[in-house]
């Protein structure tokens, strides 16, 4: 549920319209008739999907290291060799 409210009656009313918006109320505030931002709940913003609500759901699975990324240690190659027997190798 969405609904406009002007810069000039959101001003008036501010605590209101927060209440509103955290009741899960979306409300686009415009200046001039012209909108400009929206009010709304906290949450995901739309079309923004949060990993831990899509764990929540059941449609993703949880990753199972948490901890910072660590880069694999580098393979050193030698020049003037194709990068596929060199791929083969390594395999």
């Amino acid at each position: 549920m969405a609904s406009e409210q002007g810069i000039r009656q959101l001003r008036a009313d501010v605590a209101a319209s927060v209440r509103r918006a955290g009741a899960g109320e979306h409300i686009v505030v415009t200046i001039g008739g012209r909108p400009v931002a929206q009010l709304g709940p906290l949450g995901a913003a739309e079309g923004q999907v949060r990993l831990a609500d899509l764990v929540a759901r059941g449609l993703v699975i949880a990753p199972r290291r948490t901890g910072e990324f660590r880069a694999p240690e580098p393979v050193s190659v030698w020049s003037g060799a194709r990068v596929d027997r060199l791929l083969r190798e390594i395999r």
